[in-house]
């Protein structure tokens, strides 16, 4: 494929599909989490080490394979990592013991590449003002995925038990696996420099020294995305506590709140094209703490709920795209490994966060589980406000701050 082809608006589409599949594999567990532990016979404290390992493990893959994607053909990559993939959900399915399961859960982690290497594909492929919009449709792409994961894993566990979530899960990653060679194409030509790995991996640590904007977002990103998995992980322990009473399956109805991402999300990434990545980021994390401050008073009613959980998925994935329009608009040789610095930092603001959040409301339930989220949110607004005064242009021009 040629440097200059883009990509038709149908494989814009259907790259958001793919995005979608890949991604929900990790979030299954989250509104069935009490089910699981319930059949392995663990703490609540204890499962919080399955989506706690599955970040961290996340974070190490992206770290040792996502650099990749700057030096060998992302179709290919893709493709290996969709086989990882479909092998861990494999184990998870017919684990007969808890530690196979997390080894599962961990594997799978290690493999979940694709969605992070897929903005690095179509940032190479599309036209320089329309970096936010296509940004935004993939990650769309990605909440569809957690919504359809925490939704239907919460209503098929309810009704079927939870192993049948990851045969389902296999089975999609079976049919993706076979549709990726006919969905994305090779690009690489004699032309294109070819990095030995052991340098690609080196090369990282300087390129944080050299474009320090991706630290500040990949850090904003670790608090945002943390916030995310320790506010679903407590809340599926909340509701289904003795206290609250209800079903896993509610707790995946209260996930479909999530769709209002997939409407907000490209309408704000474009809305960030127009007045710059670091503005609209501070606006989102300001209407994100609010939701969050509402937690504590709503969190005896399911009704009520709805209100905060709505103001954090309309604004939170804005967060994560404007975070990556701040490096996505740098030199393409670049952008893999900067993609690679800003995901690590995620995950491992995720796999953190997955420990403290099931420990938290171990301890102190769901008032502590506010706190903790309040808090994260709170220092993710300051500094989106130092973002916003940094000398570094953004993602577009620096003369729009």
């Amino acid at each position: 494929m040629t440097a200059d082809r883009h990509l038709t608006r149908t494989q814009e589409y259907a790259l958001s599909v793919v995005a979608a599949v890949v991604t929900a594999n990790a979030y299954y567990i989250h509104p069935i989490i009490s089910a699981v532990a319930a059949d392995f016979g663990v703490s609540d404290a204890r499962i919080g080490i399955v989506p706690a390992l599955n970040q961290i493990a996340l974070a190490i893959g992206i770290f040792l394979l996502l650099p990749l994607g700057d030096r060998f053909s992302n179709k290919r990559l893709t493709i290996l990592f969709a086989i990882g993939q479909t092998a861990s959900l494999a184990t998870m399915t017919m684990a007969q013991d808890f530690a196979l399961f997390t080894a599962g859960s961990t594997a799978l982690g290690f493999f979940t590449i694709a969605p992070y290497l897929l903005p690095a594909y179509a940032s190479k492929r599309v036209a320089p003002e329309r970096l936010g919009q296509v940004t935004a449709l993939l990650t769309a792409g990605v909440i569809l995925g957690i919504l359809i994961a925490r939704v239907g894993a919460g209503v098929v566990t309810e009704n079927y038990g939870w192993r049948a979530v990851y045969w389902i899960a296999t089975g999609l990653m079976v049919s993706i696996t076979l549709s990726l060679p006919f969905l994305m194409e090779e690009r690489r030509t004699k032309a294109d420099p070819v990095t030995p790995y052991i340098a690609l991996l080196g090369s990282l640590f300087p390129l944080m020294k050299q474009h320090r904007e991706v630290l500040l977002s990949g850090l904003i990103q670790a608090l945002n995305f943390g916030g995310f998995i320790a506010l679903w992980l407590g809340l599926a322990l909340h509701l289904t506590s003795p206290a609250m009473g209800y079903g896993v399956d509610t707790v995946g109805y209260l996930a479909g709140i999530a769709a209002v991402s997939i409407l907000s999300t490209p309408r704000l990434g474009r809305w960030a094209d127009q007045v710059g990545p670091r503005k609209a980021r501070l606006a989102f994390a300001i209407v994100q703490f609010v939701g969050l401050a509402l937690l504590w008073p709503t969190g005896d009613s399911l009704w009520l709920l709805c209100i905060p959980l709505f103001l954090g998925n309309l604004v939170g994935p804005g967060i994560d795209v404007t975070g990556r329009m701040t490096f996505l608009s740098l030199d393409p040789q670049l952008r893999t490994r900067l993609t690679t610095i800003y995901i690590v930092m995620m995950f491992i603001g995720g796999g953190l966060a997955s420990i403290a959040g099931t420990t938290v409301f171990d301890a102190y339930g769901w008032a502590g589980t506010c706190i903790l989220l309040v808090s994260i949110s709170g220092l993710l607004g300051i500094l989106s406000w130092v973002g916003t005064r940094s000398p570094v242009g953004d993602g577009n021009s620096a003369s729009r701050q």
